[in-house]
């Protein structure tokens, strides 16, 4: 196989990439030490259930957010190709983990245990998609990320009856920002595209720790 043959979308200039990198190192610093704090902070005040479902949501942010720096930093290459579908694979994992800890604190309810257990379905689904059928239906892929998303509104009643309102409030602002951004991934032809798109993810990102954090 030669590189012409993998579609990378258009190629950025080395500020692009700058910018690109500069968001993402930031993200993932900012991820390691929440994650960390997280941990820490909930083996200190729940229980063993409680600590597993921080964990999996830590782990998720962590692998996304890695995942997507190592694979924009690289230049298009056979590697590249192979680990665009960790990155596009892990935006699944970090979907399903987020919900994670939230439906966990609502599981007693029928709606919301059903909730985790279709949205980790849709994760492994969408996880084959990427891995068996790389460079294909991307717009697809896009469109599901997005529904799984806003997915939680099935379960927003008791999802809001079993956390802090302002946890609440976080989740939507995260999802509207997650959601806004995608804008900005489909607007390939806009200078700073990228580091702008990612920009979005980690605020988002940075919004759903909070409201991790407030809820455990």
């Amino acid at each position: 196989m030669s590189e012409s043959q993998f579609r990378f979308g258009r190629q950025y200039d080395f500020y692009e990439v700058l910018a690109d990198g500069i968001v993402h190192g930031i993200g993932v610093v900012l991820a390691l030490i929440g994650v960390t704090a997280l941990i820490f902070h909930t083996a200190m005040s729940a229980d063993g259930a409680e600590v597993w479902a921080a964990a999996i949501y830590g782990a998720g942010l962590i692998l996304c957010l890695t995942a997507s720096f190592i694979y924009n930093m690289l230049p298009p290459s056979v590697l590249k190709w192979y680990l665009r579908r960790v990155d596009h694979s892990a935006i699944f994992i970090l979907i399903a983990a987020t919900y994670t800890p939230f439906l966990h604190k609502a599981s007693s309810d029928p709606t919301a245990m059903a909730l985790l257990v279709s949205i980790w379905t849709l994760a492994l689904l969408g996880v084959t998609l990427k891995c068996l059928l790389p460079g294909r239906y991307d717009r697809l892929a896009i469109l599901l990320y997005v529904l799984m998303g806003w997915s939680g509104l099935i379960a927003f009643r008791p999802i809001s009856d079993n956390l802090p309102p302002v946890s609440v409030l976080l989740i939507v602002i995260g999802g509207v920002i997650y959601t806004a951004g995608v804008i900005f991934h489909i607007w390939e032809r806009l200078r700073f595209q990228n580091a702008i798109w990612h920009g979005f993810v980690v605020t988002a990102a940075a919004i759903h720790y909070v409201a991790v954090l407030v809820s455990v």
